[in-house]
């Protein structure tokens, strides 16, 4: 896989973002120069995943060829354009089918890159970063709407930071599929899509009435789709806003014509055709209950906010940096342990050779990450801090985490102290061997440090030879601190239970 490398002030490099929805695949190719974004390439391939959910959240093999024909396509491009650092991000309904890892070690040899699924409030963010900056700045909040295949992304933010995120699990493809599955367009059809819709926004419109926006946006296709077909109908005039009253225009206009299969307007492509009535239900009940007197629309969407995402990251302008401290300051997590640990776990990290399957880079991440939050379930309670802890990190949104990123993280905390876990739950086969290790150089990192003291560390030489880990010490070191001891002998038995052998030697 392509790793992630810093950029230099001087340097040019071609990164890419994928964008994985429920109804589209997008992929932007772009030139990073001195610290700027300059676009190369767009591809778009309409693969109308959400069509081939089934009830048992699997793909049916009509949905699962097309993704996988089209990913080889973006494959391909991305090796001819010689991509440096790329990032592919699966949204609703790669979540809904996220226990099918067989499907997504083919959709990640096919694309030639790993594949993030991410959770609904992070694909919100990244949404939000997309049009952001893809839009002049201005003061005061800003609303940003985003219609996918799968899901709903509803954000308010201010500049580039993000402040308010839902994703609601409604989109066009599926409210298509649900009330117009015959495709019938009738009057009693979009009433009962409304009402669908007008449910699934009553919990959580208050939060945005009551905030309020300087500006309402709105991205991707069925927006700007009824931006388009509205511009062609002359319902609105170039550069003015959509407003309900045209979108309820254009959905008498489907209730007219009848069919989906006779929907033929002006800007409105045969693809897109195929599920806006379910698009359209959404965006009109969206308008009336936030209350939106005008909606713009933005070029900007996902797969922007990706490559902005990974322009930050190879600039060290994490998210998931930013993440980890803000849970570290919201569980009152002790600063100068929290580094302590991460600083053994680090000297331990950079004598080892490689880490299977997850990658040096990510590792190292992976590994500092969880040594800084190692202590946050001590805010609820001692006993088995580390299974709180475990639990926070797995549930809580932590923007710029995709899901499996996420769950590696929490079993780290779990695994931290005490008993080792008999099965790697939730983390990927490909990774389950460099997580252990990881666990086993955070759990050495959180027992050296278990003074919780400045004193200095002991020179560490550890040496790793598949199963077998050994650790070298100075023998003074090994003679002032026998409760250290004592508790790497007590580690040995717990590695037993993973049959790794754990020797302690002297210089």
């Amino acid at each position: 896989m392509a790793q992630a490398r810093a950029q230099t002030v001087d340097s040019t490099e071609v990164i890419a973002a994928v964008d994985l929805g429920s109804n589209s695949f997008h992929m932007v190719v772009a030139e990073l120069r001195h610290g700027q974004i300059t676009i190369i390439d767009r591809l778009k391939e309409t693969v109308r995943l959400a069509e081939g959910l089934t009830r048992e959240q699997g793909l049916a093999s009509v949905a699962r060829d097309r993704a996988l024909a089209c990913l080889e396509r973006f494959g391909e491009r991305l090796r001819e354009m010689h991509a440096d650092s790329v990032r592919a991000a699966g949204t609703n309904t790669l979540r809904l089918i996220s226990g099918d890892h067989g499907f997504l070690a083919l959709a990640e040899r096919a694309l030639g890159h790993r594949i993030d699924i991410i959770a609904g409030v992070e694909e919100a963010r990244l949404i939000y970063l997309g049009v952001a900056h893809s839009l002049p700045p201005e003061a005061g909040n800003r609303l940003v709407l985003d219609i996918g295949g799968g899901s709903t992304e509803m954000i308010l933010g201010e500049g580039l930071q993000a402040s308010t995120l839902h994703s609601l699990g409604m989109g066009c493809v599926g409210m298509t599929e649900r009330f117009f599955g015959g495709g019938v367009l009738d009057a009693e059809a979009f009433t009962r899509a409304r009402v669908a819709a007008r449910l699934k926004l009553e919990p959580v419109k208050a939060a945005f009435i009551e905030s309020g926006w300087h500006s309402a946006i709105g991205a991707s296709g069925t927006i700007r789709s009824v931006e388009q077909v509205a511009l062609e109908l002359d319902l609105i005039a170039p550069a003015q806003a959509v407003t309900v009253e045209v979108v309820e225009q254009l959905i008498q206009r489907m209730i007219d014509i009848g069919h989906i299969d006779m929907l033929a307007l002006p800007g409105l492509s045969v693809r897109r055709a195929q599920v806006w009535p379910g698009g359209l239900s959404i965006l009109v009940e969206l308008m009336q209950t936030l209350q939106i007197e005008g909606l713009a629309t933005s070029e900007g969407a996902l797969r922007e906010g990706v490559l902005y995402d990974l322009m930050g990251r190879l600039q060290h302008e994490d998210a998931r940096e930013r993440s980890v401290r803000a849970m570290a300051d919201r569980y009152h997590v002790d600063l100068a342990q929290a580094e302590r640990v991460q600083q053994t776990a680090l000297v331990l990290f950079d004598q080892v050779p490689d880490v299977d399957g997850i990658g040096m880079s990510l590792a190292r991440n992976l590994l500092r990450w969880g040594a800084y939050l190692h202590e946050i379930g001590l805010d609820i309670a001692h006993a088995d801090f580390h299974m709180h802890g475990a639990y926070i990190v797995g549930h809580a949104d932590l923007p710029g985490f995709p899901a499996a990123e996420q769950r590696l993280l929490a079993y780290l905390l779990a695994n931290q102290r005490k008993r080792l876990a008999r099965k790697a739950t939730g983390i990927s086969s490909d990774w389950r061997s460099g997580a252990r290790l990881l666990v086993v150089l955070l759990r050495l990192a959180v027992l050296l440090n278990r003074s919780r003291g400045a004193r200095a560390m002991p020179k560490l030489t550890l040496s790793i030879i598949e199963r077998r880990v050994a650790l070298t010490f100075d023998p003074a070191w090994l003679v002032d601190n026998p409760l250290s001891v004592a508790d790497l002998q007590r580690e040995q038995d717990y590695l037993a239970d993973w049959q790794i052998s754990l020797t302690l030697d002297e210089h």
